[in-house]
């Protein structure tokens, strides 16, 4: 049983006289007197508010119950909400004196939204000025109907019998019939949530508590449980010591100490788990059991794969919070302070609020964590500083934004590097506000395999995918996988992940963005002599509102807005109407952004620029990836269009792109870069083949095959053996073609432990080995002139900043902490490649296909060794011919000469 309530409605009061009641405690604690049962953190204490949701053990008329308080302020909500998916029965508090509050009605529809059973109790009826009747008419204007007073004196009221007879057609004849129904019909209703009982009382005074404890032991279900073990995981802690502590309810069968549970991780892999521990908790103790049954709640000891929200047994993971930050707030610390401590202790503690939504941005080094107000950024600051004993605060906080889109279109990836193959095609198009993202698959498994298929669809979930108006996360939209085509011998898993990501990228660059921004619902009451000067305000900040609703010497006014614009609005109210009004808000959800030309100005996302997201697809050019622009793509692509949603007006019918140009330049170093790739891999046989062609035509490539400019015709040859690839390139480059500068990135540690001689000092001296290889790559500059930069690979390295040095003739870099040389060579080779010709030294997988795919040159660290020793050896025999003649002709001078 949960109890759930607008802040200082009387949750925590109630959940006292329930255990006083139950014969738990003695006496009953007050949240004033700091003695609260539940309310065991001093933070709780020090506020008067509960934080941390709570469970105690209690039995009531006989029946035995978990009961689980829950926070009622509004900065703890998602807490709230995730003590939902494990209820069976709530009670939702009302204060007497307040009515139905704004946070009251989003605890309501988060009931209805989890369907779960919900008995309405009306505290503070003690106090002057309360109306039952009133009260009643409000909860059926703003909650529901269904709800009406459950007692009349001992026994079921008439007005609630006559209501739940009328919720069922049979159910009224048999009422129409008897003039009664029996209890057990009006508990299967209840259940059904159907219909909402509502008692008054006071939980300080003890008033009619007793009734509403009858009500509970009556209407509350008999749960029928399968006998396979299930549980469902709802919170996550940590003790005193900093063990990890998992809450679970048993939703099938029995647990038994040291059983093995089995259980999928966040990202869908599968694990087991040998239980040692199990506890029951009940306010500040726990007791170790060695069982427990279907519908218990208990603590699992240790179990480090666990999160909230995730199934174990037969549930599976299926979790997705409704209530969210809008908020992000950057951290700020002291500068001795490690940010790589600060990032995993957030992180420990994003275990335990999943709405934390940790990041780490490893270009501008600033974490950034969601909150969801001032309450929550103390609670949180005061947490870091007692479990990890460092000083923490937050800068002002940025609204999250969110983008969609308003038609339809069809986005196409292809991702075919060197010995890589995949093409996806997925429709996308508009949603309903609030419906978020959907996936699905129409495509033919004739054409893509089931498997395929399985995968892009996951490659779709596994990640939020950036906008590419501000680069904020997508939603409300549907991305229908509708082809795909993969290879028999060269598709990798990894090749549909990239060929899905630039789908999704290409199709939002098509498309029609529309940027969305998050909009409050709220509540305005102020004395009816300042109501005008509140809607002047309410206009001013772009908020939509209902006609003034006078309520005695106050007007209410009720609305929605933009987070943005009614932040600090209280505040406001507060210094014109002298601390009389008040300004209560929730997030309502997201909605088109009232000013999206100055937020995309202020972001300055340029989505061109953002590696992680490319929107350009990758084809294979004559045995190197060549990357193209997602509007030249449907040039190249190999399946056609599936939809008739393509927008042409993005499309020009363009030139070889200039990568298609480089990749087939023919000078003297292409075709070395040729021999090396097949010494590697073996005769490179090109999907395209692109004509010479004369400067007045210029050739086209589409699914595959050339196509002339159609105003000059069709002009085709096949290229013989010995083209003269010279020729080709004076006659379209001219004589004078101008050369860049060459650049050899070389990736350290991987080409260290990839060169035997390198690999074995490695193990004992690993300074000596960066050394070795450093003199090594400056005779190779000296040989050749290119000009080489070494990067090493500082990530695991504490609070180090990133290095740049000159050694002798070549520059070494080590990267910063938390940045990777993989991530500093990739972002050097997109720089880099259109200025300047780039060859990467590298054996790592992932890490080649992206730099083909930026358009730069590969090169294995086996293959560097060999090229090292190949170039050292022919400068030493230039070197000893020289010296050879020189001494020669010494030889031949007079003795005087010489």
């Amino acid at each position: 049983m949960g109890i759930l309530a607008h802040v200082d409605a009387g949750k925590t009061t109630l959940s006292e006289c329930l255990l006083y009641h139950a014969n738990v405690i003695k006496t009953m604690g007050r949240v004033d007197k700091k003695d609260a049962y539940l309310d065991t953190d001093e933070a709780e204490k020090m506020r008067g508010i509960t934080i941390y949701a709570k469970q105690a053990e209690l039995n009531l008329e006989g029946r035995a119950f978990t009961l689980l308080d829950t926070p009622g302020h509004v900065d703890f909500s998602p807490e709230t909400e995730r003590v939902l998916q494990v209820l069976d029965i709530c009670v939702l508090v009302i204060s007497g004196a307040s009515g139905v509050q704004s946070h009251t009605k989003t605890l309501w529809r988060l009931l209805r939204t989890y369907n779960v059973p919900t008995i309405i109790f009306v505290n503070k009826m003690d106090q002057d000025g309360t109306d039952k009747t009133k009260l009643l008419h409000e909860i059926k204007k703003e909650l529901s109907v269904d709800a009406d007073v459950f007692f009349d004196g001992d026994k079921i009221s008439n007005e609630f019998v006559e209501m739940a007879a009328a919720t069922d057609e049979a159910l009224l004849s048999e009422y129409l019939e008897v003039g009664n129904l029996d209890n057990t019909k009006i508990t299967e209703l209840f259940n059904k949530s159907a219909v909402f009982p509502v008692f008054f009382g006071s939980a300080l005074k003890d008033i009619d508590v007793d009734k509403l404890i009858y009500g509970i032991t009556m209407l509350s279900p008999d749960n029928k449980y399968g006998d396979t073990f299930g549980a469902r995981v709802f919170k996550i802690t940590r003790d005193e010591a900093g063990n990890r502590l998992t809450h679970i309810k048993v939703t099938g069968g029995s647990l038994k100490l040291k059983d093995v549970i089995q259980g999928k991780t966040r990202e869908g892999e599968d694990y087991s788990a040998k239980i040692n521990r199990i506890y029951i908790c009940s306010g500040i103790g726990k007791r170790e059991v060695t069982e427990v049954h279907a519908g218990d709640v208990c603590t699992l000891f240790g179990i480090e794969e666990t999160f909230i929200g995730a199934g174990l047994g037969f549930e599976e993971n299926e979790y997705e919070e409704l209530l969210v930050p809008v908020i992000d707030y950057a951290v700020k610390y002291e500068s001795r302070t490690d940010k790589t401590k600060v990032y995993s202790y957030l992180k420990t503690l994003e275990e335990e609020e999943p709405a934390l939504h940790v990041n780490f941005d490893e270009e501008t080094g600033e974490i950034t964590v969601s909150l969801m107000g001032e309450v929550q950024i103390e609670i949180l600051k005061e947490t870091v500083k007692k479990r990890f004993l460092i000083n923490i605060d937050f800068s002002a906080g940025k609204i999250l934004y969110k983008e969609t889109i308003n038609n339809k279109v069809e986005g196409v990836g292809h991702f075919e590097p060197l010995r890589h193959y995949a093409e996806v095609h997925l429709l996308m198009e508009p949603l309903p506000r609030g419906e978020g993202l959907i996936f699905d698959t129409v495509a033919n498994e004739d054409e893509l395999a089931r498997n395929w298929q399985r995968l892009i669809l996951t490659h779709l979930e596994e990640r939020v995918h950036k906008g590419v108006l501000t680069g904020s996360p997508i939603t409300d939209m549907k991305i229908t996988l509708c082809s795909g085509k993969a290879h028999l011998k060269h598709t990798e898993g990894g090749d549909f992940r990239q060929a899905t990501y630039r789908a999704v990228r290409m199709g939002l660059m098509c498309a029609e963005s529309v940027l969305l921004e998050p909009y409050y619902r709220f509540t305005v009451e102020v004395p009816s002599d300042s109501v005008g000067r509140v809607m002047t305000i309410l206009d001013e900040r772009h908020a939509t509102f209902t006609s003034p609703e006078v309520q005695g010497d106050y007007s209410v006014i009720e609305g929605t807005g933009p987070v943005s614009t009614l932040n600090g609005l209280q505040i406001e109210i507060n210094k014109f109407t002298g601390g009389l009004g008040h300004f209560n808000a929730v997030v309502s959800g997201y909605d088109k952004c009232h000013n999206p030309e100055e937020v995309i100005e202020n972001r300055a996302y340029n989505p061109d620029s953002d590696l992680k997201n490319p929107s350009a697809s990758v084809f294979c050019m004559h045995g190197a990836g060549a990357t193209i622009p997602w509007n030249e793509v449907r040039d190249y692509m190999h399946i056609p269009f599936m939809s008739e949603y393509v927008n042409e007006a993005v499309f020009e019918l363009k030139p070889l792109s200039e990568s298609v140009k480089q990749e087939l330049s023919p000078d003297e170093e292409e075709k070395q870069l040729k021999q090396i790739f097949e010494s590697t891999y073996g005769t490179i046989k090109s999907k395209f083949d692109v004509d010479y062609i004369d400067n007045d035509n210029v050739t086209y490539a589409w699914n595959g095959r050339a196509k002339a400019r159609p105003e000059k015709g069709p002009v085709r040859r096949e290229r013989p053996e010995d083209y003269d690839y010279e020729k080709e390139a004076k006659h379209k480059h001219g004589s004078n073609n101008t050369k860049k500068d060459k650049y050899l990135l070389v990736d350290g540690y991987n080409v260290i432990f990839a060169w035997p001689l390198l690999n074995d000092m490695a193990r004992t001296n690993m300074d000596g080995a960066r050394t070795l290889l450093q003199d090594i790559l400056c005779d190779y500059q000296g040989f050749t002139g290119i000009n080489v930069i070494i990067v090493y690979d500082a990530y695991k390295v504490l609070s180090h900043k990133a290095e740049i040095t000159e050694y002798r003739n070549i520059h070494v870099v080590f990267t910063a902490t938390a940045q990777t040389a993989d991530a500093y060579i990739e972002r050097c080779a997109y720089e880099m490649s259109t200025e300047h010709d780039v060859t990467c030294a590298t054996s790592d997988g992932l890490e080649q296909v992206i730099i083909v795919g930026a358009g730069c040159k590969l090169i294995s660290s086996r293959e560097l060794e060999k090229e090292v020793t190949r170039v050292k050896e022919e400068g030493v025999n230039e070197y000893n011919k020289k010296v050879s003649g020189s001494v020669k002709e010494r030889l031949k001078m007079p003795e005087s000469l010489l």
